[in-house]
């Protein structure tokens, strides 16, 4: 699987980056919101268009000049970074304002990395920025792009530039499109870019001890054993009661998206912590039992554990032990590399387990036999099993055809779920029953 080709949206803060970033984005979202900075992670996507297909990058607002505000210089550290690791340029500016001293600076720089580089307009269908287009041309790019980001217009032409510009080797390839997403959550500061980071061996996700300093739903793919991975780190998930601002409401929709549409969900909690927060422990039991992902629950800062907080954490697993008896349990520590090692292989398990397809006549031999060895009845009405069949994959969905479906609730169906756990290795799947009634055949 050959390397896909970065494109790389640079530009000043606010003259819409993620704006044209959410247009073209079909998996992830970067926050707008009407004041600077508000991307500070780097946000990617997959993006085909015609015979091409390449990673679209969202980054944080460029300064060039260091600034004393640690985080701010940590963003432009990173946007300098990944000006280097492009396959294409696309300096953004905003065609109301016209040509600003930063614009020339941002420019100047992208020139001499000798990358290839596009100019964009955004706002072009303003009749302020028309008359500012001339400005542009002394910012020395061939190819320049009016676009409108927020309304749509020129964007099949910025699209015919990028893959007209583009290097020819690696378009056209289909790494994005094989990937299964591993989504990451847990409250803020629990240690999530921190674990992303050493997975992709690389700071991708800003990592600071200022909860919330993950804005965005970050996607970084790697390759693990011939096995394409799409690694997402989220913002972390508050209770609604302690979310406040104009901003932390759309940070904690953005995990929800993530999580729906996730394969996998890694829920990191803080091993540190005298208790879990009741909060997690009902993300953990929604996204399994509910939207049917495969669950992973990794213990962060194993360094920093004491005796109370084994105590309290075992004692917060024994009263979910329902779920926690079905999912990998890993303690590691981010700090020190403890264990860190193990995460991949699991998640690399957990998708096997998540996407395996079973025998149908060895599935429907399991079920019916359970009956037969501990019948099950309704009201004294015995229940019956006629034919089992899987319907598909991730999540593994089985469809039951019985006498009467009403008669197979809850408790029924976990009894067929431990059947099927206790014949095969599913640790860490969620399995999806449908259950529908036999058609009588006609006499």
């Amino acid at each position: 699987m050959s390397k896909i080709s970065n494109v790389v949206i640079i530009g000043r803060m606010n003259v819409g980056k993620s704006t044209l970033f959410n247009r073209l984005a079909t998996n992830v979202r970067s926050i707008t919101l009407d004041y600077e900075g508000v991307t500070r992670d780097a946000i990617k996507d997959v993006v085909s268009w015609k015979d091409a297909t390449f990673n679209l990058i969202d980054s944080g607002g460029i300064h060039l000049r260091k600034t004393q505000d640690p985080l701010f210089e940590k963003v432009r550290e990173k946007v300098l970074a990944l000006t280097q690791s492009a396959d294409l340029l696309v300096f953004m500016v905003d065609g109301v304002v016209g040509v600003l001293p930063e614009d020339r600076e941002i420019s100047q720089f992208l020139h001499k990395t000798g990358k290839p580089a596009i100019l964009v307009v955004n706002k072009a269908d303003s009749k302020q920025a028309q008359e500012n287009m001339y400005e542009f041309d002394q910012l020395g790019y061939k190819v320049t792009v009016p676009i409108s980001a927020e309304h749509g217009t020129g964007i099949h032409d910025f699209l015919d530039a990028v893959v007209e510009n583009l290097p020819a080797s690696p378009l056209g390839t289909s790494e994005g499109k094989s990937a299964f997403k591993v989504v990451f959550l847990g409250k803020p500061n629990v240690g999530k870019s921190s674990l992303m980071n050493e997975l992709l061996q690389e700071e991708r996700s800003i990592v600071s001890d200022i909860p919330g300093t993950t804005r965005e739903a970050v996607a970084e793919q790697i390759m693990f054993y011939k096995e394409a991975i799409e690694l997402i780190d989220t913002p972390g998930i508050r209770r609604k009661r302690s979310v406040t601002g104009e901003l932390e409401p759309l940070m904690v929709k953005s995990s929800f998206y993530a999580l729906k549409d996730a394969d996998i969900i890694v829920l990191l909690i803080d091993g540190s912590e005298s208790a879990l927060a009741d909060q997690e422990l009902k993300l953990a039991f929604y996204a399994f039992t509910e939207q049917y992902k495969a669950l992973i629950l990794i213990i962060n800062k194993q360094d920093l554990v004491t005796e109370n907080s084994k105590a309290a954490l075992e004692y917060d697993f024994e009263q979910y032990k329902h779920l926690i008896s079905h999912i990998p349990v890993l303690s590691i520590s981010c700090k020190t590399g403890k264990n860190v090692g193990r995460v991949l292989p699991t998640i690399q398990k957990v998708w096997q387990r998540y996407s395996q397809t079973f025998d149908a006549s060895a599935l429907q031999a399991l079920f019916i036999g359970a009956l037969h060895k501990k019948p099950l009845f309704h009201s004294m009405h015995p229940l019956r099993i006629y034919e089992v069949a899987q319907l598909k994959t991730a999540p593994i969905t089985i469809l039951l055809k019985v006498n009467e479906p009403g008669w197979f609730g809850p408790s029924q169906l976990s009894f067929f779920e431990n059947i099927l756990r206790s014949e095969y290795d599913i640790q860490g799947v969620p399995i999806k029953f449908i259950v529908r009634k036999k058609p009588i055949a006609p006499k």
